[in-house]
């Protein structure tokens, strides 16, 4: 299997980000909208929030198989988040992801992402991470694409797609 991370304390590293676990205290500074110095001036974005106000509800996603915080390794700024929908469901995972504007372009949905479902496979008994994109998020579309995702269906306006272990062993 190609490796394109590192673990470290329960943090990834990719070449050009770290995911780091979200904590109580970021989450309620999202929630509450108290600016931290280590935020890209655009987040969070409102995908964060929604995520931030749902850790009380599912607090297995502030686990090690949960969401993440994608921070830009150069300048130590939080530039977006992704994480796995913990627990899976008959060994299946969904990732999400979400990347502020003022860093889109730059691959690192892609980077990350390629990264967190590596990691999630990794887990016992998951053999299988899932995504589902709206068909007008092309961007979207391309980040799972290039992350080794395939595409699998298409219902009424979602594309699903997924990578499995074998995938990884293939690449």
């Amino acid at each position: 299997m190609s490796s394109s991370f590192s673990t470290s304390h329960d943090d990834l590293t990719t070449d050009r980000l770290a995911l780091q676990r979200w904590s109580i205290a970021e989450a309620a500074a999202v929630i509450d909208n108290t600016r931290s110095a280590y935020w890209a001036d655009d987040f969070p974005a409102d995908g964060d929030r929604v995520i931030a106000n749902l850790f009380e509800q599912h607090p297995d996603w502030l686990g090690a198989y949960g969401h993440r915080l994608i921070i830009e390794r150069d300048s130590g700024l939080t530039v977006g988040s992704l994480g796995l929908f913990w627990p899976p469901s008959d060994g299946n995972l969904e990732i999400g992801y979400g990347i502020v504007a003022s860093r889109r372009g730059r691959g690192y949905a892609t980077e990350a992402t390629r990264a967190l479902a590596e990691f999630a496979l990794t887990a016992p008994d998951v053999h299988t991470v899932s995504a589902a994109v709206e068909l007008p998020n092309p961007s979207s579309l391309r980040v799972l694409e290039k992350a080794g995702f395939h595409h699998v269906a298409t219902e009424e306006n979602v594309a699903r797609f997924r990578i499995t272990k074998p995938d990884l062993d293939r690449q």
